[in-house]
């Protein structure tokens, strides 16, 4: 699969340092997949990796899709209520699995529809924590092999919505360590509905978080005391000219 192309050019690279191009990495893609299948008699095992005609502009993709590749990330929709905590509530439902991404935008007052990515660390994982969120309540749908939702989906979750009220907007940088994320939420509390939430973490030292809440003027006051409370870097970003155009 495409998937375990790009984990292979990352085994290439990280090997020799060599950047090869998808079908001069196909031999070590198919290798790994034979190995796993089927299993390798004892002692060392060749693949002809041949080619590096690699357009850079196509690294990004390959970086995005080797971790799917490599089984170590796992793509999840899962429905929940939509109620001020909600996210919280959610997080600490994943049994401590690091979140890779995470996009939701306010559609209805009732549910909300979150695209999440989880970084794994078995192959049994992915079964474990959707079998605790069903049996906690969410209804969750694995996309980790959906292609149209890996390639498409993932990019357009958000836009705009016409049942956000008083919404602010706030990008705020997170430190990329174990637990950022879940401090981060139970500091923000449940006084204001987050109407907008994305985080993809791309493996530098600090994440880049987009929050949206639904704040009455009369309390922006109070917002900007427990977000300078919150330890985290932030600015605001309500006006920002992307955010008329795309999100209001």
């Amino acid at each position: 699969s495409d998937d375990e192309i790009c984990a292979a050019i990352k085994d290439g690279f990280e090997e020799t340092r060599t950047v090869l191009e998808g079908a001069g990495a196909l031999s070590i893609a198919g290798l790994k997949r034979y190995a796993h299948e089927r299993g390798l008699p004892a002692g060392p095992a060749a693949a002809i990796a041949s080619g590096a005609n690699l357009n850079f502009n196509r690294l990004r993709y390959i970086t995005e899709r080797t971790d799917l590749g490599e089984h170590r990330e796992g793509l999840l929709a899962v429905e929940i209520p939509e109620r001020p905590g909600c996210f919280r509530r959610f997080y600490d439902a994943l049994g401590g699995l690091a979140v890779t991404e995470f996009s939701y935008r306010l559609a209805r007052r009732d549910v909300a529809h979150i695209f999440v990515g989880l970084a794994l660390r078995s192959a049994d994982d992915l079964g474990e924590v959707t079998a605790r969120l069903r049996a906690a309540g969410y209804a969750c749908l694995d996309l980790t092999d959906n292609e149209f939702a890996k390639i498409h989906v993932r990019h357009l979750v958000g836009g705009r919505s016409a049942e956000v009220r008083d919404e602010v907007l706030y990008e705020f940088e997170l430190p990329e360590r174990s637990g950022a994320l879940s401090d981060f939420l139970a500091k923000l509390g449940d006084r204001w509905n987050i109407s907008l939430f994305h985080y993809r973490n791309l493996g530098a030292s600090y994440g880049q978080v987009l929050c949206g809440f639904e704040v009455p003027d009369q309390e922006r006051e109070q917002l900007a005391t427990t977000l300078d409370n919150l330890g985290f870097h932030y600015r605001e970003q309500t006006v920002d000219p992307a955010v008329e155009m795309f999100l209001r």
